[in-house]
């Protein structure tokens, strides 16, 4: 059996993990724990902590938006589009960050 090595992670680490966690709704802990190279039950505790800290609930606790029925125009569905783009661009933009400060942190780690 191999035994586990207790890591200790920044504050700055740990807040960019769960705001990655949180920026995408499909996130998984397990997908981003791997991703970050941290176990799952880890990425989920500091998830928890941050949600009681700041008082927000959980994606089981949020109301759900009704769907929209009814006639569309076509401007209103590209505008709806364009949101939905740019919402994504930040996103991604923020998950870039994200991956970046990592690198810089794990690259900080490795004695050569």
């Amino acid at each position: 059996m191999s035994q586990m090595v207790m890591q200790a992670y920044s504050a700055e680490f740990k807040a960019d993990a769960v705001a990655l966690y949180l920026s995408d709704p499909s996130h998984t802990f397990e997908g981003i724990g791997n991703d970050l190279g941290v176990s799952r039950e880890t990425l989920r505790n500091w998830v928890r902590t941050d949600r009681k800290r700041t008082g927000t609930p959980s994606a089981a606790d949020r109301p759900r938006r009704p769907a929209s029925a009814g006639g569309v125009s076509s401007e209103s569905v590209l505008e709806d589009e364009i949101k939905q783009l740019r919402a994504q661009v930040r996103k991604l933009e923020t998950e870039r960050e994200i991956l970046r400060r990592a690198a810089k942190y794990f690259a900080g780690e490795t004695n050569w």
